[in-house]
């Protein structure tokens, strides 16, 4: 998936501007930055969920599978909620043993629409990875989670892209998962592209005053 002048204006402000930049194949990628930084716009844009400025281009991505920051639980049973959008006996297979192994089976008769944060965001996740996506967008997916929770998803996540060879693109405001899932990391700052690189590097040594400021001062949970 490749982006050339992609930017989204609100009101006369721009959020967010990025001249140009290539997501590989079967990579995955952790975005990190503050709040308001333009995380969650350039999910929302990659995924096509809102439109860009006039003028950008995203060109060669595919099938593109998101779940964003608010996870939704629709008003029809856990089990039927797992079953939206799945067209064949694998995804099927594949959506029932998500659903094991992030703890939903016991859920399974609970209407989506009465369920907790946490439970609801491990609904969210366990419904988009039964698909087979080119690229898969995941903005803060275990934010809602406990801890022993979200390690689970997170192991979920990583096995899927192993098995799809997706380019993964998450967006974590959490320094532990940015590390464990990350190949790559991309760092925003006001908006724009403000560094990238190996995940290691620029979580460990990275090159902008910016991003060691914002890893410095605790930004990460």
């Amino acid at each position: 998936m490749e982006i050339r002048h992609l930017s989204k204006t609100y009101g006369g402000k721009r959020v967010l501007d990025i001249p140009a930049f290539a997501f590989e194949p079967n990579t995955r990628y952790a975005v990190i930055g503050a709040n308001g930084s333009g995380k969650s716009t350039l999910a929302r844009l990659l995924a096509g969920v809102i439109p860009a400025d006039p003028g950008a281009a995203i060109s060669g991505g595919g099938s593109v599978g998101y779940m964003p920051q608010k996870s939704l639980g629709f008003r029809l049973s856990v089990r039927r909620n797992l079953r939206l959008g799945v067209r064949d006996a694998q995804a099927g297979e594949r959506s029932a043993r998500l659903a094991a192994e992030l703890g939903l089976d016991a859920l399974a008769k609970r209407d989506g629409g009465s369920l907790s944060g946490g439970e609801t965001a491990k609904l969210a996740l366990a419904r988009v990875l039964a698909g087979r996506w080119d690229v898969l967008i995941l903005d803060e997916p275990t934010a809602a989670m406990d801890v022993p929770a979200a390690l689970r998803a997170e192991e979920c996540i990583l096995r899927c892209q192993r098995e799809t060879g997706c380019t993964l693109i998450l967006v974590t405001h959490a320094f532990g998962q940015a590390e464990r899932i990350g190949q790559q990391a991309l760092f925003l700052h006001e908006g724009q592209l403000w560094e990238h690189g190996p995940a290691e590097q620029l979580l460990h040594h990275p090159l902008r005053p910016e991003t060691r400021q914002f890893l410095r001062f605790g930004a990460f949970a």
